[in-house]
């Protein structure tokens, strides 16, 4: 090739970047994230097979799909489509073979992908977050992890109609899927996910995530959380619990007063046992339960409860202020965002998977991209020292798809180096304005779109008739002739 011949070596600086005609293809992914993102993901994951499936190096390996998920997650409006002719442009850029124009082959390389794998790579992305995370000083600076719920509309298909059965509502009853999230109090990633369907309750899916939570934790949850079952199944586990409560709390049947507002209370065992508890389960439920009850005044504009109540197992008054147990569960506002992230800005409110298996992996590579992002957040604020909360998630998002189309093009670590540095110094530079008692009413300024909704399938709908067509209708009834 010409790199080779000794002659013009004043081109031999560009020269030299050109690839052999059977070269390999360097950069693996769209975007080259698995090198920036390699700290995160493990390269352990997505291993190649030992036989069969994904046992040979082809196009689509395991390894080159996940990676290939990921960016269609960063990217929620793109298609299976767009993925593949980024790869084929690709290919062809290095010198290598030229890959097939269809989708197909990747969207079969995805449903291969092993669903167990994009659970390690959740965990692991989320404990990347954490070495960068601020320090928090709130309630002895244990780890405070927030739960909550949520459901997501899913594709109208017989597969996902018969794993996640839509609601009894007006048509068109989509099928929905039902998440419980676990965050990181301090970073606001993703630690663990439990999904079901309607037919199961947040409650039973809170319960298949005890085993992510560790000895000295504290979880900080809704009134659906703070039920007497989960309170003592948490105090098994020696963590700790903050939240309200749907059993009414009457003060004068206090055991203790702690100070104003601030009292101990006596809860006993329901008589009627819990329908997600098995029967020994059930029994080794202790018969007795202390809680600590702190009530305070909420003078915040837009928030709709001016009368907090909220329950916790953090009995000791000194080391766990009543100021500090409000503030506490006061920032599950951050938690609402972190999901109003997933569902609008990643575009998780509506799935497109057609079938159960490809809807948790789309759930899945949805939370991975959302942990990525944190944890390009969390590298801005350690380097730069500002608050975590100023930075936005949005504005990461769309700084974070500039700059890694830039960086796959820089042709030295340096460069990519210095690019990587401006984009941190860019999303510092970029913060959200403080705006304490800011107003987040949940309303919508415009109508989404102007047409019918299709409550029917398609060969059986019938539109409104036009325009022209109402005329010549009311022309022919005039005549007499309908």
């Amino acid at each position: 090739m010409l790199r080779d011949i000794p002659f013009f070596p004043c081109w031999s600086r560009w020269l030299q970047h050109l690839p052999r005609a059977q070269a390999k293809v360097d950069a693996y992914t769209l975007s080259e994230l698995e090198r920036r993102f390699g700290a995160c993901v493990p390269t352990t994951l997505f291993p190649k097979a030992t036989q069969k499936e994904n046992s040979r190096d082809r196009i689509y390996t395991r390894w080159r799909t996940f990676w290939c998920v990921i960016w269609q997650a960063l990217h929620p409006h793109s298609s299976g489509r767009e993925v593949v002719r980024q790869l084929q442009a690709l290919f062809l850029l290095v010198g290598a073979p030229p890959i097939s124009e269809d989708d197909g082959a990747y969207f079969r390389a995805r449903g291969r992908l092993p669903e167990d794998q994009f659970a390690a790579a959740l965990a692991a992305t989320a404990h990347a977050v954490q070495p960068r995370r601020p320090t928090v000083s709130t309630l002895q600076g244990r780890p405070i992890k927030l739960v909550d719920g949520s459901t997501v509309v899913l594709p109208d298909t017989p597969q996902n109609r018969a794993a996640y059965p839509a609601v009894s509502s007006p048509p068109p009853n989509f099928p929905l899927l039902r998440l419980v999230v676990l965050f990181a109090w301090a970073s606001g990633a993703v630690l663990a996910v439990a999904s079901g369907n309607l037919h199961q309750s947040e409650f039973a899916l809170f319960a298949s995530l005890l085993g992510q939570l560790a000895e000295g934790d504290i979880v900080v949850g809704d009134r659906l959380f703070g039920s007497y079952v989960m309170v003592a199944l948490l105090r098994a586990r020696q963590v700790d619990f903050v939240g309200r409560t749907t059993r009414k709390v009457d003060g004068r049947r206090r055991t203790r007063r702690l100070g104003k507002n601030d009292w101990l209370l006596t809860w006993a065992k329901p008589a009627v046992a819990s329908p997600w508890l098995a029967g020994a389960d059930w029994a080794s439920v202790p018969p007795q339960l202390t809680v600590r009850v702190v009530r305070g005044r909420i003078r915040c504009r837009g928030y709709r409860v001016r009368e907090l109540t909220v329950v916790t197992t953090l009995l000791d008054p000194k080391a766990y202020p009543a100021e500090q147990i409000l503030r506490a569960y006061l920032q599950r506002w951050r938690l609402e965002m972190g999901l109003d992230d997933l569902k609008t800005t990643l575009g998780m409110e509506a799935l497109r998977g057609h079938s159960p298996n490809a809807v948790r992996q789309e759930l899945y590579a949805r939370l991975i991209a959302h942990n990525l992002v944190r944890w390009t957040m969390a590298c801005a604020t350690q380097e730069h020292s500002v608050d975590l909360e100023r930075l936005s998630f949005k504005g990461t998002l769309d700084a974070l798809r500039h700059f890694t189309a830039a960086l796959a093009r820089a042709r030295s670590k340096a460069k990519r180096h210095a690019l990587w540095c401006e984009l941190l110094r860019t999303l510092t530079a970029d913060l959200v304005p403080q705006r304490p008692g800011r107003r987040e009413p949940r309303a919508v300024k415009r109508k989404k779109n102007k047409y019918r909704r299709l409550n029917r399938p398609r060969h059986l709908f019938r539109d409104y008739p036009k325009r022209h067509q109402r005329r010549t209708r009311t022309r022919l009834r005039r005549l007499g002739l309908m």
